[in-house]
């Protein structure tokens, strides 16, 4: 099956067919760094993460650009503040990212530009517009001509007769359209500055993109990624400069995540809604804050909050259960069951299909748009029956034969995790490790008398599901307070209970 991907320029799924077979050319707009990103931020750079890593995974060489603007109005205002020079405050926010995205478990762009490293080049296509009659020099600032440009708004689908000014067109007299948007800024005193043909100044947010792209990758390359926020004006914007003044088409793809909501609002800094990622980090680790991102479409807006972050955490915990459990069941499951050889027959042949459905579903969902959620539910779906194989089925049989079964399906979960940089703590949980009362417990409730933690939990799970079924509704949810107030999760299944050790 062929990757599909949605362009927001045609507004449809497409085929994927980059440039080059077996390469892919990437670029995903950086941070502005004037502060720590939030957590909204992050997602961007996460959604891309994970396509450039499924890319890598299909075979596919990706080349990862992804800039830097170091030299903006924020920087500058922001050096004001704190009575500091602007590359001072730009340097300490790089460092600052770039540490957070190792936090995040984000890979390390191929390359990774500066603004501040590419002013010749910058210079060199505000001469080309000017040249081309697509821009032109008002008292030492350059705008690009909105209405020189046939094609502007074709990204964004608007009408430019409908247009007025927007998020970061500034209103300014001296343009000769209200949309038209600076090229190159003349530098007002205290601003970091540079010689061009117009004056000391510095470059347009909007010019850093394309000029950037273009220098790494060459035109057109293949996926141009960002969030939604982005595609008007900013999108919009370097497209119709680039190709405004390449004469060749931009991008192929283009590809926009979502946005991070709090009550159903932008997260942002001007909200003051905001939770910065370095904070998150210190109370939920990487593989839960992705884990959380990834059970919704990037495409779509996802909800923000801790208790969403919870439930990510006990589907983290599901995930590695039934990989902890495999060295307890490797102990004290075989010494409980062999199981007869037909029944066993009929579970073995259940997981080994399970582990090439996962397989298989896990490749179609990623290769629709690149569907988390639905690869995801995949990898659930084999954590389910690997853990019915090891609880409700035959384990790793009377002489361990069913070990190498377990193992591949061990393997099968953990490669699309992988592929999706989720890091799973998978150590096998000791008898040792268990909170001692669950022996206690398991005597109160199931009648265990032993002193394996493994074999007292299966007591529980089997006592409880005999409550429930009998519609002792009171007994069944006492076990289950009693085995949440020491660290376990305890889920109700169509196949019964399921506990699996929080810690």
């Amino acid at each position: 099956m062929a990757i599909r991907v949605y362009n927001t320029m045609t507004r449809t799924k497409e085929a994927f067919v980059p440039r080059d077979p077996d390469k892919v050319a990437m670029y995903v707009c950086g941070p502005t760094v004037y502060n720590h990103i939030h957590i909204g931020n992050a997602r961007t750079f996460l959604t891309f993460d994970i396509i450039r890593r499924y890319l890598a995974w299909r075979g596919f060489d990706v080349t990862f650009v992804q800039n830097v603007t170091d030299v903006d109005d924020k920087i500058i205002k922001r050096a004001a503040e704190e009575g500091v020079p602007a590359a001072e405050v730009a340097e300490t926010y790089t460092a600052a990212f770039r540490s957070a995205m190792e936090a995040l478990g984000i890979e390390k762009p191929s390359r990774q530009p500066l603004a501040t490293q590419t002013i010749p080049q910058m210079i060199g296509m505000v001469e080309r517009l000017i040249a081309t009659g697509h821009a032109y020099v008002v008292d030492g600032d350059v705008y690009f001509s909105v209405r020189s440009f046939p094609g502007y708004g074709k990204l964004s689908g608007r009408d430019i007769d409908d247009l007025e000014s927007g998020a970061r067109v500034e209103v300014d007299e001296r343009k000769q359209d209200p949309l038209d948007f600076a090229l190159w800024k003349s530098a007002k005193p205290g601003e970091p500055r540079w010689p061009s043909p117009w004056g000391e100044g510095r470059p347009g947010w909007h010019l850093e993109c394309s000029v950037m792209s273009e220098e790494e990758l060459g035109l057109p390359f293949d996926i141009h990624g960002g969030a939604s926020d982005l595609i008007f004006p900013h999108h919009e914007n370097e497209l119709a400069q680039s190709e405004a003044a390449t004469g060749t088409p931009f991008v192929k793809y283009w590809l926009h995540g979502g946005l991070l909501q709090v009550n159903a609002e932008k997260m942002s800094k001007s909200l003051g809604n905001f939770m910065l990622l370095k904070d998150v980090l210190e109370v939920y680790p990487a593989p839960i804050v992705r884990l959380f991102m990834m059970q919704t479409h990037y495409r779509s807006p996802l909800e923000f909050s801790t208790d969403r972050l919870d439930e990510a955490r006990t589907a983290y915990e599901r995930i590695a259960g039934p990989l902890r459990d495999l060295e307890i069941a490797k102990r004290s499951r075989a010494r409980e069951r062999a199981g007869d050889t037909e029944s066993s027959g009929v579970w073995v042949t259940r997981l080994a299909k399970a582990i090439e459905d996962s397989k298989g579903r896990f490749t179609e969902e990623m290769d629709d748009d690149f569907n988390t959620a639905g690869a995801l539910a995949a990898v659930f779906g084999l954590v389910r029956e690997m853990n019915a194989f090891i609880w409700e089925g035959p384990g790793i049989g009377a002489h361990g034969e069913n070990l190498p079964l377990l193992e591949r399906a061990a393997a099968a979960i953990k490669e699309p995790l992988d592929v999706l940089g989720i890091e799973i703590e998978a150590r096998p949980t000791r008898v040792s490790e268990y909170p001692p009362e669950v022996l206690q417990l398991a005597q109160d409730y199931a009648g265990y008398a032993g002193t394996d933690g493994a074999e007292a939990v299966n007591a529980l799970r089997k006592a409880r599901d005999v409550a429930r079924s009998e519609r002792n509704w009171a007994m069944a949810d006492s076990m289950r307070d009693r085995l949440q107030d020491l660290g376990f999760i305890v889920e109700d299944k169509p196949d019964g209970t399921h506990i699996t050790y929080g810690r």
